[in-house]
């Protein structure tokens, strides 16, 4: 009874005007960035960061979710009809959803994706609206001790679930730690690491790490290996699958939304690892592995319906504890703390309206992105003829003026070109921007929660392995390094990352 209660104020809070438009617009503006290789949610929130300013909370956060669970979907498109996936989440999807394509079942693999998708949706949302107000109550309980574990946690799971070198990824979290001290000390009144910088003394914003590290980045990486995008199918046809096409895609369809939940969930999870997971897991379980990569609609649906799944389950740990699972979620939480909202489980009894309509929005978007997407397949494709050269001055103009608007200074314009140098120089080194990120917002975060701690222990630095639930979690952080440290998980761990 209490969920359809908190459902009526989500639903009352996300079925205003205002907030169907903006519910509409983040879907729509999502599916295209998700349909045009080199842009992609994280870039396009870090972008649209500064607007959320003149926006009511709860139709900001609204729209920045739109544009993430809807680049899952346009994603597909690409990787589907070009075999050029336009978000990280879809790469997988290419092996056959293009071959499909090339059979002429283009239609039928776009409607597959789009119904997972839809399913996949549904339900992890469900599973959003369950499990969110327990975890809640839960991290009530938390005293700062057990934040502190918990965000320790939570980077040393981004460290494990990162690509490609482990010392790399530490490197990437230390350097957004440090990031994340500049500023004036809040107890001392200390600047820090500021060089004599005046503009420093508040602290690096975060706004120009994110446009910078995302968006110049991305596009100094793109201009650099501008990709060709022969549209292979210029006319879509024949999307309604056969029996037999729904026959196969029904059991893919539900492993792939199950697991998607359950991985979205974990720190440096989300849409990317559900995908490659459920495609897999359905690859071994099938009796016809053989016919994966040529042109199987099992390797169409259950990674689309793991990608959105695990993109949904995601807001779990950033709505209840404040703790991001992913670049995104970061996103959202700085998002939050531009609109003066404190991240963690006091938004649920303090803001109802916004946690709840947060979850309510994302059945409707659900709703507009299976209505909007299949008619407009034939827009999209014209879109795709677009060079990146095009499209690139525009997005530069849209970054420069969005961080200048912040403070009205210059500065962050040039510190914004900074990041996005240092973003293309650690793409070419394959160091991931993303660990970086979570390190500079939890940073400030958990140096605050261990002061407090220690202060509250009268300076006994014990109080984090005598409490059980913060040493539970420190010894979950520690067998987590100690597991991804064995040499032979490393040198797999190495190998797969040079495979991609």
């Amino acid at each position: 009874m209490e969920l359809l209660q908190n459902l009526a104020i989500g639903f009352d809070a996300a079925l205003t005007p205002l907030n169907l438009l903006y519910c509409l617009g983040g879907v729509f503006l999502g599916t295209l960035i998700g349909v045009l290789p080199g842009l992609g949610p994280v870039a396009t929130i870090a972008m649209l960061l500064p607007a959320t300013f003149a926006l009511p909370p709860v139709s900001s956060l609204i729209m920045l979710a739109g544009i993430y669970y809807g680049a899952q979907y346009g994603g597909s498109t690409t990787a589907i009809l070009i075999n050029l996936p336009g978000e990280s989440s879809s790469v997988i999807t290419a092996l056959d959803g293009y071959a499909m394509a090339r059979k002429g079942r283009a239609g039928v693999a776009l409607s597959t994706a789009a119904l997972g998708s839809f399913f996949a949706g549904t339900v992890a949302t469900f599973l959003l609206a369950v499990f969110a107000p327990p975890l809640a109550e839960i991290a009530l309980k938390f005293g700062p001790a057990e934040y502190f574990s918990l965000m320790v946690l939570g980077l040393v799971a981004s460290v494990v679930l990162a690509h490609g070198s482990l010392l790399k990824a530490i490197g990437m979290i230390v350097i957004g730690l440090l990031f994340g001290m500049v500023g004036t000390d809040v107890n001392s009144g200390v600047p820090r690491f500021t060089f004599d910088t005046p503009e420093l003394a508040d602290g690096i914003g975060f706004v120009a790490v994110a446009m910078g590290m995302f968006g110049l980045g991305e596009i100094i990486k793109n201009l650099e290996d501008e990709s060709t995008r022969a549209v292979f199918v210029k006319n879509v046809t024949g999307l309604m699958p056969t029996k037999q096409d729904f026959k196969d895609m029904v059991a893919p369809i539900l492993r792939g939304t199950a697991l998607g939940s359950a991985l979205g969930i974990l720190p440096g999870g989300g849409a990317m690892l559900s995908s490659f997971a459920a495609y897999s897991l359905e690859k071994k379980m099938s009796k016809n592995s053989a016919n994966f990569g040529k042109g199987a609609i099992q390797g169409v649906a259950a990674p689309e319906s793991a990608n959105n799944a695990g993109a949904q389950t995601s807001f779990i740990p950033m709505l209840t504890l404040g703790i991001p699972s992913n670049p995104v979620m970061a996103l959202m939480i700085g998002a939050m703390i531009i609109q003066g909202i404190q991240p963690g489980p006091a938004v649920m009894t303090e803001q109802p309206a916004l946690f709840w309509g947060i979850i309510a929005s994302m059945w409707i978007g659900n709703f507009f992105l299976i209505v909007l997407n299949l008619p407009l397949i034939g827009m999209w494709v014209r879109m795709l003829s677009i060079p990146y050269h095009i499209l690139f001055p525009g997005i530069l103009v849209f970054c420069a003026i969005g961080v200048y608007s912040l403070n009205n200074t210059a500065f962050d314009v040039y510190l914004m070109a900074g990041f996005g140098v240092l973003g293309y120089i650690f793409a070419k080194l394959e160091c991931e921007p993303a660990p970086m990120l979570l390190g500079f917002i939890l940073g400030p975060m958990m140096e605050e929660y261990l002061r407090r701690a220690m202060t509250l222990s009268r300076g006994d630095p014990t109080v984090f392995f005598t409490r059980p639930i913060s040493a539970t979690m420190l010894v979950l952080a520690a067998l987590a390094l100690a597991v991804v440290l064995m040499p032979a998980i490393r040198k797999k761990r190495e190998e797969a990352f040079q495979e991609e």
